[in-house]
């Protein structure tokens, strides 16, 4: 009898509470469902729900495929703009609403294999919106200079020479610069500059692949055919990933590089990032940073100069001047190319 009493008694109960059932998912409705990974296409998402709470909206097989970049309430209900990224993929939109049944939809986002340069850059890596070129510019130049500023201890150990130490940068430059990254990074301090929109390294269709290493336009076979690798010496750097702006110095804008190539040495190419005016020293005057390479059976030093005191450097083969034959120019990053 105790047994009847109790579960009638939790029948009753259940029965009582009906305002913890759920209602039927919302209509979703996806415009365009097909948008070009091109890092700025966006959709509308109509979301057919009567809730006064905002909903979720998130990705459910890759968070890096597409962002919400904006939920406004509509009459029928919510509407979120969704801004695909340059991954290719067709990824699962999920919403989910306090009271409802989760929803879902599908949006495809196609991979952009173009190469409008021709220089083997593909197109979904350039950072066509001046916002972004802007972002990318100020973190190279700051990680690059910041490096200056470590002790050699607290440095990443794989910047061995002034390549390794453009590799960091670039790379860097171009993640998520968020909380996580930062306590990671071991940095001496962290600015308050916005992050490249357009992708995060390495979520892109190249993945950790970043440099170029062989010559050629771009075509979708290169993805991983070994076209592309994480690792590229000075000389490549300059050949297939950058591109030749002049041998004058008043060419130079922050993030640009000098490439300089010598008679002697096992490393006969070298390069230095022009950094401008140093966001951390905030002098006013403009530098050049650069990683000496090993030293004899030392590992060598980062060292951080002013264009005067470059321009007067002891020896001239290292002066970034027309005169000096072993100076082969300034050099700017491909995907910092702008559309004419």
């Amino acid at each position: 009898m105790i047994l009847v009493t109790t579960a009638a008694a939790v029948l009753g109960l259940l029965w009582a509470r009906p305002s913890l059932r759920q209602t039927a998912s919302p209509r979703l409705t996806i415009a365009p469902s097909e948008l070009p990974a091109d890092g700025y296409s966006t959709a509308t998402l109509a979301i057919d729900s009567q809730s006064l709470e905002a909903p979720r909206v998130s990705f459910a097989d890759n968070p890096h495929t597409a962002t919400v970049e904006r939920l406004t309430r509509t009459a029928a209900g919510w509407q979120a703009k969704l801004r695909a990224g340059v991954w290719p993929a067709h990824t699962t939109v999920r919403v989910e609403i306090p009271g409802a049944l989760p929803a879902v939809a599908i949006l495809t986002t196609k991979l952009l294999p173009g190469d409008s340069e021709g220089d083997g850059t593909p197109d979904f890596l350039r950072l066509d919106a001046a916002r972004d070129r802007s972002a990318f510019r100020r973190w190279f130049t700051f990680l690059a200079e910041a490096q200056y500023f470590q002790q050699p201890a607290s440095r990443p150990a794989e910047i061995v020479d002034c390549a390794a130490l453009i590799r960091y940068a670039y790379r860097e430059a171009l993640r998520g610069h968020t909380g996580s990254w930062a306590a990671e990074a071991h940095l001496p301090l962290v600015p308050p500059f916005e992050s490249v929109a357009r992708y995060q390294y390495p979520f892109t269709p190249l993945g950790s692949a970043l440099f170029r290493v062989r010559d050629g336009s771009f075509r979708p076979s290169d993805l991983d055919d070994g076209a592309f690798a994480q690792f590229a010496d000075a000389q490549t750097i300059e050949r297939l990933n950058t591109h030749f702006v002049g041998r004058g110095l008043n060419r130079a804008l922050p993030g640009d590089l000098l490439f300089f190539r010598q008679d002697s040495g096992d490393m006969p190419f070298h390069s230095m990032v022009y950094v401008g005016e140093s966001p951390i020293a905030k002098d006013g005057a403009r530098y050049v940073v650069y990683h000496t390479g090993p030293q004899g059976s030392g590992p060598g030093e980062i060292r951080r100069i002013s264009l005067p005191e470059l321009l007067r450097f002891p020896e001239p083969q290292w002066r970034p001047t027309v005169a000096n034959r072993n100076f082969l120019g300034v050099y700017r990053w491909n995907i910092l190319t702008e559309a004419l």
